[in-house]
């Protein structure tokens, strides 16, 4: 059998995270947020699991491209709109919606003359500062956006928030006054929250949400996992224990002997590395699951290697399956141990894993 590290995607918890989803936004319509190759469980197959939803969110116009390849109909929104006035006939051939948040693209739309309107979201800043037009333009911009032939006159109105994961930072509230102020009496549908916003920030539901992390089972929320936010886990990850060795007191593991054994102990190596995408700063202590219980990383994480504290696990064979990460091991607290945050180590995955489905 391969020695190679596996992803399994749970496609179930994809679905149950969507519904979750569905009734905490109490009505409103849910955008699924697939880029970064759907937060790197696999564009197609999240989009799959995920076809319920009522759009699709993605990064580029080549996430579109491979969407309707695969035969997807549903709503796509380009989350940050065409990179120069040729993408508008890309956008068309593959109705595809764009999110409208700079003047070049405004000028774009107004100089372009092809009959076929375009669907378009509109960006406000609200306190981001990354993309979109100052609250104070809304009404100007939306004017134009309606008056251009180019573009179907049904504008959704949006804006992203800087800080909603912290639900006792008023920032989010601000913005949230910001836009209303900004938006006030303009036509069209509503779009503010993302997955932390429909957690905390019930004022900002809106029309549409615009759900990521959450429906991957990934915590949006400092200290809290997935779990804890009542979301699962849509990928474990897992390899083969391929080696035990047994070492002396003393003995010194891994490049640069960073780890000593303070005893005689059994010593494990995993088939797995950063050549993987397992992240190399992941610390010693970092733990690893084998037949259940808790093994611990030590010495450094190398390219196709990983050796880990056998003690907790008296009874490993060569061959047992090893969790990096997913059901029963928290990839929040991975990353933590890593320095990093869950959506790093999922977006991470080299072609060198092996996806399954489950």
């Amino acid at each position: 059998m391969s020695r190679t590290a596996v992803a399994t995607i749970h496609l179930s918890a994809l679905r149950a995270n969507l519904a979750r989803l569905r009734t905490l936004s109490q009505g409103a319509k849910v955008m699924a947020v697939v880029k970064a190759d759907g937060y790197g469980h696999g564009l197609e197959r999240v989009a799959r699991a995920l076809a319920d939803a009522d759009a699709f969110g993605v990064a580029a116009i080549a996430d579109g491209q491979r969407l309707r390849a695969a035969g997807f109909n549903q709503r796509i929104v380009v989350l940050s709109g065409p990179d120069e006035a040729a993408d508008l006939a890309e956008l068309r051939r593959l109705r595809l919606e764009a999110v409208i948040h700079h003047d070049s693209q405004l000028a774009w739309l107004e100089a372009d003359r092809d009959a076929r309107r375009l669907r378009v979201w509109l960006k406000i800043d609200s306190g981001m500062h990354r993309l979109g037009f100052a609250p104070e333009r809304a009404a100007e911009v939306l004017a134009r956006l309606n008056a251009a032939p180019a573009v179907d006159d049904d504008v959704v109105l949006m804006t992203h928030f800087a800080a909603s994961d912290e639900f006792d930072n008023d920032a989010t509230a601000q913005q949230i006054a910001r836009f209303a102020q900004a938006t006030q009496g303009l036509p069209g549908l509503r779009c503010l929250s993302n997955s932390a916003g429909v957690l905390g920030w019930p004022a900002a539901r809106g029309d549409w949400v615009r759900a990521g992390g959450l429906l991957y089972g990934l915590s949006v929320i400092a200290g809290k996992r997935g779990s804890d936010l009542d979301f699962d886990p849509a990928m474990s990850l897992s390899t083969r224990l391929i080696a035990i060795n047994p070492l002396r007191r003393g003995d010194k593991v891994g490049y640069a002997g960073t780890w000593e054994c303070p005893v005689d102990m059994d010593v494990g190596v995993i088939a797995i590395g950063y050549g993987d995408g397992y992240p190399r700063s992941a610390a010693t202590g970092t733990p690893v699951l084998v037949r259940g219980r808790r093994a611990e990383i030590i010495g450094r994480v190398s390219m196709d290697l990983v050796t880990i504290d056998l003690r907790n696990v008296p009874d490993a064979r060569v061959g047992d399956r090893a969790l990096l990460w997913g059901r029963g091991l928290a990839v929040e607290e991975i990353a933590a141990r890593a320095g990093t945050i869950s959506y790093d180590l999922t977006c991470g995955m080299t072609k060198r894993v092996l996806f399954v489905e489950d």
